[in-house]
Parts: structure tokens; C-alpha cells; sequence
């Protein structure tokens, strides 16, 4: 995943100011998917990155990086209880016409990584109207999924 900067650089209410503009990319073999676009915000990234905190403590079974735009799903969850993971990778470019699923066996030692890149993705774009960046105090409810 690569960020390219807010989709609204000046917004800093809840819904407008955390939109990120993003490439995805996910390969395996004999495919390479690509999505882009205002696909992700920075709450989608902080509350995967918390799952994925209770993922590695144990705490929880699972952890989903589950945007309201649907280019991209990620999913990752405990096979058992030594550490073996299954990540789901849903992606497309086209929503309307096309749908991609990729399934990687990984393990816990991917985490901490993974949890890394998402506190750098905030510490660079942090949420914004939270009330402690001048934005309102109050989160609005999500709006519909669209799609």
C-alpha cells in the first residue's frame, strides 16, 4: 500500500479530513491486482491496527481492514492457537465488474510489523476531528456502505 496524501489535504472535520488517497497492490501467483483512489480512511487504519494488537496478544480470533469503499478487504485470522494465520485479501479496481480474492498463510511474526506501518501511516496523517486538532469533538456516525 502506498499513501499519497488526504483526498482533503485542508478538511479537518471527522468525515472529510481522514479520507486518504492509496494504491493497493496484492500478487500471488499468476496474479498482480491494483486499486486506487480515496479507498481507505485513517480510522480504517487505527482500528485494524488495534485488532491486530488483540490478534497478537491473543486476545481475539481476528482482525479486518473493512473500508466503506469496498476496493479493498483484508482479513486475518487465527488457524489455531500456535500462531499459524490466514490473511484474505479482497481487492478490485472495478467493484461493478470484477472481484479478486487472495489467501496467504502467514504467522503472528507478521504483526508487528504490520502494526508498525500502520502507526506511521497515523503518526503522518493523523485522525483529524477528534477535538484535539481543532476539528469537533464528536465522531459522526458512519455514513451508508456504498455499493
Amino acid at each position: 500500500m502506498w499513501i499519497h496524501g488526504r483526498q482533503h489535504p485542508d478538511a479537518i472535520d471527522f468525515y472529510d479530513g481522514n479520507w486518504l488517497r492509496v494504491t493497493v497492490h496484492c500478487g500471488a501467483s499468476g496474479a498482480s491486482v491494483w486499486a486506487q483512489g480515496a479507498i481507505l480512511m485513517t480510522t480504517d487504519i487505527e482500528r485494524f491496527a488495534g485488532q491486530c494488537k488483540e490478534l497478537l496478544r491473543g486476545t481475539t480470533m481476528g482482525a479486518a481492514l473493512d473500508p466503506l469503499e469496498p476496493e479493498l478487504r483484508v482479513t486475518i485470522t487465527a488457524v489455531d492457537r500456535l500462531g499459524h494465520l490466514r490473511a484474505r485479501v479482497e481487492i478490485t479496481p472495478d467493484h461493478l465488474s470484477q472481484s479478486h480474492t487472495v489467501e496467504f498463510e502467514i504467522d503472528q511474526s507478521y504483526l508487528p510489523d504490520l502494526i508498525d506501518q500502520c502507526s506511521l501511516i497515523l503518526r503522518d496523517h493523523p485522525i483529524r476531528g477528534r477535538g484535539d486538532d481543532g476539528g469537533s469533538d464528536e465522531s459522526p456516525p458512519a455514513p451508508p456502505r456504498s455499493g
